[in-house]
């Protein structure tokens, strides 16, 4: 009873989720950011990205707005048995109601559409489309459907930092989920943040804490009542850069590197903070 009054909460907070701009989550991947003095940039990604609008965690989100349940609760506010009586009555009510739930599907299904850049989640070619927007766009050197959401993809570009710089972006969608962002500052200082390669263990992530966190664990558990898969970030997230490291929040510090220095995090299941980090390149 406890995990399946979890599980539909979890599930109720999907959607507001994926319409407040929670579309993407990192899974397993190796990512490298290479900040240099005499102005190189680059940066790769190579392994899974989740579109949390495409999987079967969204449908099912979706779903259970239609599954009705009785719930009464006695004097004192605990929860009880209903009677048969008391069922039939909240289940009329239901089934009135059951043109404006239709109605209120609708509604999101339209936002839902427009925050994917006008792609049809529920449509079954919905990935392909999106496939296919991602590698016109430069960076993006494959990019594979693996199904529920899933892409396996492998990213990478060079310059010169000469603006800020976030990594996903995509094509005609509005609002996602930044993995990494480079932001330049006066004094040709550059600060670094990677807000979602967090790992469980952050409750205050929209990536990391709940629900998606308590989904993903769901997801492998062995309950009856199984969720779909939801990845978590597992992986290497590095910057190399021959410029002065004012400040970092990994386990080692800076480390020896053939073109100067490395901050490396290795990101996990208790991956408690997100990667950032201050460096001077003047």
């Amino acid at each position: 009873m406890v995990a399946s009054k979890f599980r539909a909460a979890a599930l109720a907070s999907v959607g507001t989720l994926l319409l407040s701009g929670c579309l993407l989550s990192p899974g397993q991947f190796d990512s490298e950011l290479a900040l240099m003095k005499d102005g190189r940039f680059t940066y790769s990604y190579d392994g899974e990205i989740q579109m949390l609008a495409l999987s079967q965690l969204a449908q099912m989100g979706g779903d259970a707005e239609d599954e009705f349940a009785a719930q009464c609760r006695d004097d004192a506010f605990e929860e009880r048995e209903c009677t048969d009586a008391e069922v039939a009555e909240q289940k009329s009510d239901w089934d009135a109601d059951a043109e404006e739930r239709r109605a209120e599907r609708d509604r999101k299904a339209k936002q839902m559409g427009a925050l994917v850049g006008g792609i049809d989640p529920s449509d079954p070619k919905a990935a392909e489309e999106l496939v296919r927007i991602l590698q016109r766009q430069r960076g993006w050197n494959a990019v594979e459907y693996l199904g529920n959401g899933l892409f396996d993809v492998d990213f990478a570009i060079a310059g010169r930092l000469t603006h800020d710089f976030t990594f996903p972006t995509i094509e005609k969608l509005p609002i996602n989920t930044s993995f990494v962002t480079v932001i330049l500052r006066d004094d040709n200082q550059i600060r670094v943040d990677a807000p979602a390669f967090v790992g469980e263990g952050d409750s205050a992530s929209a990536l990391g804490g709940f629900p998606l966190a308590a989904v993903a664990a769901m997801s492998k558990g062995d309950s009856p009542d199984k969720m779909p898969e939801v990845v978590t970030p597992n992986g290497r997230f590095s910057i190399v850069t021959d410029g002065t490291i004012l400040a970092n929040n990994t386990d080692e510090g800076p480390q020896p590197h053939v073109e100067g220095q490395i901050l490396t995090w290795e990101i996990g299941p208790r991956s408690e903070q997100a990667p950032t980090a201050l460096i001077d390149l003047d």
